[in-house]
């Protein structure tokens, strides 16, 4: 296991606070009825394009919700963020063993890029990758990786929180570990293909030796 592909909001980052905000924003701007927090959580992981796509179904629509999502999450929500603890480190040790470490999420791939810069640990990553118009759930995202960086899927692994990433593991091909410090729960992960189940960060070393 030679690549690491990490999922960003959950696993990395806990960027609740922000995500939140933007889509009490934007529901209440669409007129749509306002979520709970319990609801709000379950927004958390899929492409915006999925989320917005159960309350519209015009393009056009969906496309107008992403952006009022965005006016007010690029402006502050981006900033709503913060490492969970741990991965810091992990990430240094991962580097020091060799491992190439990259970032693989549905997020807009710009704003990805500034919250790892802002948070201190893009250093750390080959390279970002993240959602596009074109592009947005996580198999697309992971094959981009893989593409781009000529890495045999057999070789890497991604590592995430939901269902998502390890729907989009096992589309891909990748290896997949599940991680509980998120927003998803080790029975969703088990049940969608994760391999492995860590409940903290300093937990993945080892697990990563046994895939």
């Amino acid at each position: 296991m030679k690549s690491i592909l990490f999922d960003l909001d959950g696993t990395l980052v806990n960027s609740s606070p922000g995500i939140k905000a933007a889509f009490n924003y934007a529901f209440e701007r669409l007129q749509l009825p306002l979520q709970t927090d319990k609801q709000l959580s379950t927004f958390i992981g899929p492409p915006l394009e999925v989320t917005f796509a159960n309350y519209f179904t015009e393009k056009a629509d969906i496309d107008h919700a992403i952006k009022t999502f965005r006016e007010y999450y690029n402006a502050k929500g981006v900033h709503q963020v913060s490492l969970y603890a741990g991965i810091s480190d992990l990430l240094k040790e991962l580097n020091d063993l060799g491992y190439s470490l990259y970032v693989t999420t549905s997020k807009h791939e710009p704003m990805a890029k500034l919250m790892l810069t802002e948070l201190g640990v893009i250093s750390n990553f080959k390279q970002v990758y993240g959602s596009t118009p074109e592009h947005f759930h996580k198999a697309d995202v992971i094959n981009a990786c893989l593409t781009e960086q000529v890495i045999q899927a057999a070789e890497a692994v991604i590592i995430g929180d939901t269902k998502f990433d390890m729907i989009g593991g096992q589309k891909t091909g990748v290896r997949r570990l599940g991680i509980t410090w998120g927003f998803g729960s080790a029975e969703s992960l088990q049940e969608y293909g994760a391999e492995i189940i860590c409940h903290q960060p300093q937990d993945i070393k080892k697990a990563l030796s046994s895939l």
